[in-house]
């Protein structure tokens, strides 16, 4: 485990007699396996001795301000990023420092530096190399014995506004990073990289650009039918900058794409469109990037609200039958269960407080929304704010409950048209008298029933993602600085250890 901000990395061990381990059980990518179900298969941990957990050892990490990285264990070394994309090797037996590797973006390309707060997500890992992205937008493959430089790609434009935030994933023998900018109205696509070389094997731009760059390329064309106006130059947004799936039971990766720039739909496209791929779940071929299939969570976008969460894929029995199904808790409330064959809506429930819409209409795929809830008549109230019911922070499904576990956050936004900013619009707080605005939860949602079996509150808003383990327990760190221990079945807290302040990232499981 981690402690963040107080340079601290902890990491939490079973203390006294204890259930036979696995010889190893690895936490190989960010959301644990292939799935990014956040799930651990390890049960030697559980109800009857979780409360025997303790302080295994700590690292101090000087310089670091946040720790928002998802680590991965493989092969006993721990591999994470710090604030500013550095790469850490830690022995996971004694705690101590391998090797850093300095990301230096400040050396290559300061300016960046400007564009975003000091974060990353973390690493990948395949054939003994360690994936990174800095901030500045290069890409990097590491030695993962040593740390030692193999490659380094440039996957953004020196000189734009884009910048890496995010974790890559691997898949096929290639490497899969986005970027973010999406609200200053860069232009978003994923690149995929040879993982021995760095050579470029394919690129998927997420709205099209102008009609000659269009020209020949179906996906773009079929996009800008939706778009009017200029929008090339107005600016466009939808940037890659979190959530991304392989999923080799059906050989497609899933990428999910982010919000608007500007907000205001009117401002960068006059006269109507739903404005694709924004704010969509989109599945490409894995092997050449073109386009499958996609589902769009808010049509024609204007708060700020994105699909770039992490996409689980698992498969649920839904009336009687086995599916192959992608679930996803975007920024917008609403749970959504997606057939990952075809892409079709099967079902959307709100998680959360969320009053821009009604409700999803499960024969169109569309949401039914409130009137008036473009700002066009005036301001308008809505929930939830622009960070969304659920944003980055790691929900995990635990298959043996059946249940998904939900960072959730509360907080309503007044929207005002404002013209003259790039954004088009203006959002703030909204004073409310619910007990529960401004604060965040654990939800413990049923994907098939659509309906919460339990719920924890917490004191605020901002806290981590939550890791699930085959012991029927859910872990989960918050903004107060603890880490604590649930059960799966009905959210009794049954440990609880002050890591001294604030977690954000989610806790891993492994076996060593």
């Amino acid at each position: 485990m981690k402690r963040a901000a107080a340079l601290l990395a902890l990491s939490l061990l079973l203390g006294g007699a204890a259930k036979p381990l696995p010889q190893r059980h690895d936490w190989p990518s960010y959301g644990g396996q292939v799935d990014e179900a956040g799930y651990a298969d390890l049960a030697a941990i559980d109800r009857s001795n979780v409360d025997r957990l303790g302080l295994a050892w700590s690292l101090d990490l000087p310089g670091e301000q946040s720790l928002e990285a998802t680590p991965l264990a493989i092969g006993g070394v721990l591999y994470f990023t710090g604030s500013f994309a550095d790469v850490y090797a830690v022995s996971i037996a004694t705690g101590k420092l391998l090797w850093k590797h300095e990301a230096k973006v400040y050396a290559h390309n300061p300016a960046k530096m400007n564009f975003i707060f000091p974060l990353n997500r973390g690493v990948a890992f395949a054939d003994g190399r360690v994936f990174s992205a800095t901030t500045d937008g290069r890409l990097l493959a590491l030695d993962a014995r040593t740390g030692k430089e193999l490659w380094s790609v440039e996957t953004v434009e020196r000189d734009d506004g884009r910048y890496v935030t995010g974790a890559p994933r691997v898949f096929k023998g290639k490497v899969i990073i986005g970027q973010g900018g999406g609200d200053s109205g860069q232009r978003g696509y994923v690149t995929a990289y040879d993982q021995k070389t760095g050579r470029q094997v394919w690129r998927f731009y997420t709205v099209p650009g102008s009609p000659e760059q269009n020209r020949g390329d179906p996906a773009m064309e079929a996009a800008a039918k939706t778009w009017s106006g200029e929008w090339w130059k107005t600016g466009t947004g939808g940037t890659v900058w979190h959530g991304i799936t392989f999923d080799p039971e059906l050989d497609q990766i899933y990428i999910g794409t982010g919000n608007s720039g500007p907000y205001d739909p009117e401002k960068r496209s006059p006269g109507g469109g739903d404005n694709l791929y924004l704010a969509s779940i989109v599945a490409l071929n894995p092997d050449t990037g073109k386009y499958l299939w996609h589902y769009q969570v808010n049509p024609r976008e204007a708060w700020d609200y994105k699909a770039t969460a992490g996409m689980i894929t698992t498969t649920l029995a839904i009336d009687g039958k086995p599916r192959k199904v992608l679930m996803q808790a975007p920024t917008n409330g609403f749970f959504y269960v997606i057939d990952r064959v075809t892409g079709k809506l099967i079902s959307a429930e709100k998680f959360g407080k969320a009053t821009w819409a009604e409700r999803i209409d499960l024969v169109t795929g569309r949401p039914v929304e409130a009137p008036g809830i473009r700002y066009e008549s005036g301001s308008v109230v809505i929930w939830p704010w622009t960070g969304g019911a659920h944003n980055w922070h790691a929900m995990s499904f635990n298959p043996g409950t059946g249940l998904v576990y939900i960072p959730y956050m509360q907080l309503g936004f007044r929207f005002t048209k404002a013209p003259d900013s790039f954004l088009g619009v203006v959002a703030t707080p909204e004073p409310s008298d619910d007990p529960h605005e401004g604060k965040g939860a654990l939800i413990a949602w049923d994907p098939v029933a659509q309906k919460p079996r339990w719920t924890v509150w917490h004191k605020w808003m901002w806290n981590g993602g939550t890791l699930s383990t085959a012991g029927n327990l859910v872990f989960q760190g918050t903004a107060d600085g603890w880490i604590t221990a649930y059960d799966a079945a009905d959210g009794k807290v049954l440990w609880r250890f002050a890591a001294g302040l604030g977690i954000i990232s989610p806790p891993i499981s492994y076996s060593w």
